[in-house]
């Protein structure tokens, strides 16, 4: 069973597609509205989507660049009765999966369906595959921010320990270089460092993965397989994405980080080894927790030894080293000349919000790198069309333009203060500041009568 979101405009084109594929044993939810489906893309895993590409308010085109920002690695189809080579090979370029033309019947969908999963799972099972012996190499950790000093300072505290470590931090904001750091910082550095994206795999799948399976253990079982836990023992191995593991799994991962035992699937055998877990996370776990998705015991054990990791937005200094460090490893790579970045495109760099964190600014500048027609520089004229805001932030800089920055600061720290319904340690850790600076600023604003007692 897959769970796939049905995008149409056309209600009866949605619900037939809708029970088409909910007949085939899939978990379907079908949207009139794309931007009702983004939100869901952005709430939970999706296995994928399938779109209509002529629709009012947002377009299929626009729904598959938001959807590939969100959910990369799922496979989207686009469908149309309108179909022409310039919108076909415009959407296969953005990355949709493949394309149909309506009218179509139950078993020509049901085909493509069957053959982007297949592709998206063979896909996903072979990064798994790869992982399994790659030893990480390290990675510079770019930056002479602040916030990136205290996490230098963090590693080097780690470097000395085995304790479990979390690493927090939003999407493409570099959490696997720190867990790639803490890594060979450590005595572990001689020993494998394994990895296993959590988000990525079906349950039943992760959980032959982390603790392997004996042979016959379940169809397709055809010979014994060691897991990561055995394959890591007396490295490191790294749980991306830690949050979106089954409550099943969450249980066999916190014997596992209590007793450092297991059994293969299949098996009454335990395994004892020696594995040192580093996990990340994009979410709140603590309101995780809250709404019950994640055990509490394993939150707890997850997080001995908390790792804050800041978005780009709020480390803006480090994006003059970290694109010239992306131009140099581009032109190492393709071979070609060094090229400068003139200083009107590094401003431009540093003023945008960088939704996709160190990732989308890696993409930028290897996409300047190809696509730059003036031999020798990065112009700002190149860059400036990708950095287009987005439009939910193109609105609130409308609603707050003209407002003193200190009213800003106050109304963002007071709402999310309220978003967490006055728990300041978790109001500090998403504002990116320290408890002790938050309890400051509140203790001025109620002293200056600025404060409302039902706000905190």
């Amino acid at each position: 069973m897959a769970k796939i979101i049905v995008v149409d405009d056309q209600e009866m084109m949605r619900d037939s597609l809708v029970a088409t594929l909910t007949r085939e044993g899939h978990d379907v939810s079908g949207f009139g509205d794309a931007s009702i489906a983004v939100n869901r893309l952005g709430q939970g895993r999706f296995d994928l989507l399938v779109s209509d590409l002529k629709m009012p308010k947002m377009n299929g085109i626009e729904l598959l660049t938001e959807a590939k920002r969100l959910r990369p690695d799922m496979p989207v189809v686009l469908m149309t009765a309108f179909a022409t080579v310039n919108t076909a090979v415009e959407a296969m370029k953005l990355g949709a999966y493949d394309y149909i033309q309506k009218p179509f019947d139950g078993e020509q969908i049901k085909l493509v369906v069957d053959r982007a999963l297949e592709h998206s799972r063979l896909r996903l099972e072979n990064q798994a595959y790869r992982s399994m012996t790659e030893m990480f190499a390290p990675l510079p950790l770019i930056g002479r921010s602040g916030a990136m000093e205290e996490v230098r300072q963090k590693i080097s505290l780690l470097a000395r320990s085995n304790a479990t470590v979390l690493i927090r931090g939003e999407s493409g904001s570099g959490k696997e270089v720190v867990a790639r750091a803490i890594h060979h910082a450590s005595a572990r550095r001689d020993r494998p460092m394994l990895a296993v994206n959590c988000a990525a795999l079906s349950e039943n799948l992760l959980e032959s993965e982390l603790f392997g399976h004996e042979k016959g253990a379940f169809t397709g079982a055809d010979k014994l397989r060691r897991g990561r836990f055995e394959l890591a023992d007396g490295g490191t191995l790294l749980l991306d994405e830690i949050s979106e593991t089954a409550p099943s799994l969450q249980a066999k991962l916190l014997r596992v980080l209590q007793e450092n035992s297991f059994e293969r699937v299949g098996s009454s055998m335990t395994q004892v080894v020696d594995v040192r877990v580093v996990a990340t996370t994009n979410r709140n776990l603590e309101a995780a927790c809250d709404e019950g998705k994640f055990r509490q015991d394993l939150f707890y054990r997850l997080n001995v030894v908390p790792v804050e990791l800041p978005p780009l937005r709020q480390r803006a200094e480090d994006i003059d080293d970290l694109a010239r460090h992306f131009l140099s490893q581009a032109s190492k790579r393709e071979k070609t000349a060094y090229r400068h970045i003139e200083p009107e495109a590094l401003r431009l760099l540093q003023r945008y919000d960088w939704p996709g964190n160190v990732r989308e600014l890696q993409n930028i500048i290897e996409r300047a790198s190809v696509l730059e027609s003036e031999p020798g520089v990065i112009r700002a004229a190149t860059i400036e069309p990708w950095l287009r805001p987005r439009p939910a932030t193109a609105a609130a800089v409308g609603t707050l333009a003209g407002m003193p920055l200190a009213e800003i600061e106050r109304q963002v720290i007071l709402s999310t203060l309220q978003q967490f319904k006055g728990h300041r340690v978790r109001t500090a850790s998403a504002l990116g500041i320290g408890v002790r600076t938050l309890g400051m600023k509140l203790k001025r604003w109620r002293e200056e009568g600025q404060l409302v007692e039902s706000a905190v």
